[in-house]
């Protein structure tokens, strides 16, 4: 199946047929949710609670890949560290198949996204996220990918401008920005080496959900191979004295369960650019898909490239100031 304009087949009867065919009786109530990369649902299950079922993009991974995330999920879960795995079904099986989709099914988890100006909340997560690195130290994933320049950023920077996504008055800006900002990454990256574990790799606070006074890790699905400040600069924000308060409190927590190394304070902001320049990447590449014109209608626009050309040269002043330190 083309990963182009996939999930134009995927049909509410599609999704309900998919889900009944584990052995679930659905009361056809389905709400999408907001996903963009996969498709989400919440399908409503006959005398039971709904359940979340999650469809794989197309030829985005592999099954091993997909197994892999599953089963850093499953290892967390059964340490009892607060994640939100997929359900297996009656023969152990995390990842099935249906109408050409992999998909798989979770259970529902409410709650509100942790307040990162709270600092007890930080400290909270960053014990959470020391626990989940020790066990994403004890080997490295096979399959998955590595975070790395090369692919998010040469690699991403390279397939814009090869593709004529950057309108032409700004192309000669952006290649010549995107070059400086490169070697300045590569610069930063021979002062620094981290040790590399398997990641959620994408811990943004919508990714964490709060209920009942306990946090909820959810979406493995960009979990990697990276350096642990990846899991934990999303966290911080606002300016630089917030952000070393904040910083201290999560590494606080961090420690009681894993040695975080101050080292990798110098790649908050190499990998922040590496951010913004995937991010963009992201959306030039997903732009057959019809989901994303509408969900970004200003994107692919010069107003959209101005701004952005704008963003990577604060960045690039980022990138040379003094990295943040402990307290």
């Amino acid at each position: 199946m083309s990963a182009q304009h996939a999930y134009e087949s995927l049909t509410p009867d599609t999704v309900i047929d998919a889900v009944e065919s584990l052995g679930y009786l659905s009361d056809a109530r389905i709400l999408a949710l907001n996903s963009y990369e996969n498709r989400v649902y919440q399908v409503g299950i006959e005398d039971e609670q709904p359940v979340i079922v999650k469809f794989y993009r197309p030829e985005r991974w592999s099954r091993e890949q997909i197994l892999e995330e599953h089963a850093f999920a499953q290892e967390l879960a059964e340490l009892d560290i607060s994640v939100v795995p997929p359900m297996r079904n009656s023969h152990g099986n995390t990842l099935h198949t249906f109408a050409g989709f992999h998909f798989s099914i979770f259970i529902r988890k409410g709650g509100r996204a942790p307040e990162l100006d709270n600092l007890d909340h930080l400290f909270r997560l960053g014990q959470l996220m020391g626990r989940i690195h020790k066990v994403g130290s004890i080997h490295t994933f096979s399959f998955r990918n590595e975070m790395s320049l090369q692919h998010f950023g040469i690699d991403n920077a390279a397939y814009l401008l090869e593709n004529d996504i950057i309108p032409k008055s700004l192309r000669p800006a952006y290649e010549t920005l995107s070059r400086d900002i490169i070697d300045r990454l590569i610069a930063i990256e021979t002062t620094v080496s981290p040790e590399i574990i398997r990641l959620h790799g994408d811990c943004h606070p919508g990714n964490i959900l709060c209920r009942d006074d306990i946090f909820h890790f959810v979406d493995f699905d960009d979990c990697i191979n990276g350096p642990a400040i990846q899991d934990l600069w999303m966290f911080l924000n606002g300016d630089r004295q917030n952000q070393m308060a904040q910083l201290a409190e999560l590494i606080e927590g961090y420690n009681e369960f894993h040695e975080f190394n101050p080292a990798e304070l110098n790649l908050i902001e190499y990998l922040r650019t590496l951010r913004l320049i995937n991010y963009s990447t992201w959306l030039a590449r997903r732009w057959s898909d019809p989901a994303f014109p509408m969900a970004f209608p200003w994107f692919n626009t010069e107003r959209y490239w101005a701004d952005h050309i704008l963003e990577l040269r604060e960045q690039m002043a980022a990138l040379e100031e003094e990295p943040l330190t402990l307290f």
